[in-house]
C-alpha cells in the first residue's frame, strides 16, 4: 500500500499574497485539501481542479469533536495514497494546533512536513502601523491566547510576569475576553494608561483598528462594535500608529 503524505501549511493571515512560496506550492499539489475557518478561500482557487476540499472550521464549544474528526480525515487519506495539504490560518505552531496533528501522523507511520506561516499577532499590527518592536518602545514580544478565565479554571497565564516583563503583548481569540484581559494586567503591574490596540480582520480589505489604553479599550471597543476575530495589542508600540499607519491610507 503507498501511503501518500500530509503538509501541515500556515496559510498566513487573511491577505492571499501573505501565503509563502511553499505553502502554495502544498496547495495546487494536494489531492486533499481540509482547511480552517480563517483561511482566505480565495487560496482555494489555485487547487487543481479535481481536488477534494473539506471546511473543518470550528465553532466555540465545538473544538475536540472537529479535532479529533480532523485526525481522522488526515490519517484517513494519506493512508489512501492522497497529498494531503492542511491549510490553517497564520502560522500553524501559534496556537493551530499543529503539534496534535503531528503526533497523530507520526504514531500512525505518515510522513509530513510543517510549513510555517505569517502569523496575526505580527502582521496585523503591521498592517496598523505598528512594529511589535522597536529600539525606542520594545525589545521583548509575547503571543499569549486571550481566552482562558479563572472561574472556568482555563486560566494558566502568569500574569505578573507578562505584566512586568513584557513590552509588547499579542492576545489571540482574546476579544470576547478583553475586560478579564485588561483587569488582570492593571492588577499585576500594568499602568491603566498602556496603550492598546485592537485590530480585527488583520491584512483584509475587512481591517478595522481602534485604539486606547487598559482604562479604555472595552469602551472603545463596544463602541466600534470590534468582533472577533481580532488581535488584542498592548504595549508602548501603539502610540506609533498615528505616525505610520499606511494600510489605511491605499485603501483610501
Amino acid at each position: 500500500m503507498t501511503v501518500g503524505k500530509v503538509y501541515l501549511v500556515g496559510a498566513g493571515p487573511g491577505d492571499p499574497k501573505l501565503i509563502t512560496v511553499y505553502g502554495m506550492e502544498c496547495i495546487q499539489e494536494a489531492d486533499v485539501i481540509l482547511y480552517d475557518r480563517l483561511v482566505n478561500e480565495k487560496l482555494l482557487s489555485y487547487a487543481k481542479p479535481d481536488a477534494e476540499l473539506i471546511f473543518v472550521g470550528k465553532l466555540p464549544g465545538k473544538h475536540g469533536v472537529i479535532q479529533d474528526r480532523i485526525h481522522e480525515l488526515l490519517v484517513d487519506h494519506a493512508q489512501k495514497g492522497k497529498i494531503v495539504t492542511r491549510l490553517k490560518g497564520g502560522d500553524p505552531c501559534v496556537f493551530g494546533r499543529v503539534g496534535e496533528e503531528a503526533e497523530v501522523l507520526a504514531e500512525h507511520g505518515i510522513q509530513f512536513e510543517i510549513i510555517p506561516g505569517i502569523t496575526s499577532g505580527i502582521a496585523a499590527p503591521a498592517y496598523a502601523g505598528i512594529p511589535i518592536t522597536h529600539r525606542d518602545f520594545a525589545s521583548s514580544f509575547a503571543m499569549v491566547t486571550g481566552h482562558g478565565r479563572a472561574e472556568k479554571n482555563a486560566d494558566h497565564i502568569n500574569w505578573s510576569a507578562l505584566a512586568t516583563g513584557i513590552d509588547t503583548i499579542a492576545f489571540y481569540m482574546g476579544i470576547g475576553n478583553l475586560s478579564y484581559i485588561c483587569q488582570q494586567l492593571i492588577a499585576h503591574g500594568k499602568s491603566a494608561e498602556t496603550p492598546v490596540a485592537v485590530i480585527q480582520w488583520g491584512t483584509t480589505d475587512r481591517q478595522k483598528t481602534v485604539t486606547g489604553c487598559l482604562a479604555d479599550i472595552e469602551e472603545v471597543v463596544l463602541k466600534a462594535e470590534i468582533t472577533h476575530p481580532a488581535i488584542v495589542l498592548v504595549g508602548e508600540v501603539v502610540s506609533l500608529r498615528e505616525k505610520i499607519k499606511w494600510f489605511e491610507e491605499i485603501e483610501g
